[in-house]
């Protein structure tokens, strides 16, 4: 199992995350937005640059659902590598049956 810390860390980026999409959104609208005066497109990069970093999408960290590790994660599955071995062994994942010969 991973420190509980951290995976309470992610999640509370996850909500943070969530919150702020929209606002982030329309700031990097106006940011991208060509035809604006380069003043206006400026104040919004610095408002975008007071936001918290953790409101970012790239600062969340995909973690295995069943045991939180962070490394060699399956997006499609939602866990890792080491849950799906453990899981498959147990016959409790669908369409994975463990080969032996």
């Amino acid at each position: 199992m991973a420190k509980t810390s951290a995976v309470e860390k992610n999640n509370r980026r996850r909500k943070l995350v969530a919150s702020q999409a929209s606002k982030r959104a329309a700031l990097k609208a106006v940011i991208m937005n060509q035809s604006l005066p380069i003043e206006e497109r400026f104040k919004a990069t610095l408002k975008l640059a007071e936001m918290p970093r953790n409101g970012s999408k790239t600062r969340i960290r995909n973690r295995c659902e069943v045991t939180g590790r962070p490394r060699a994660f399956y997006r499609k599955l939602k866990m890792s590598r080491i849950a799906l071995r453990e899981l498959g062994n147990l016959g409790k994942v669908p369409g994975i049956v463990k080969s032996s010969w």
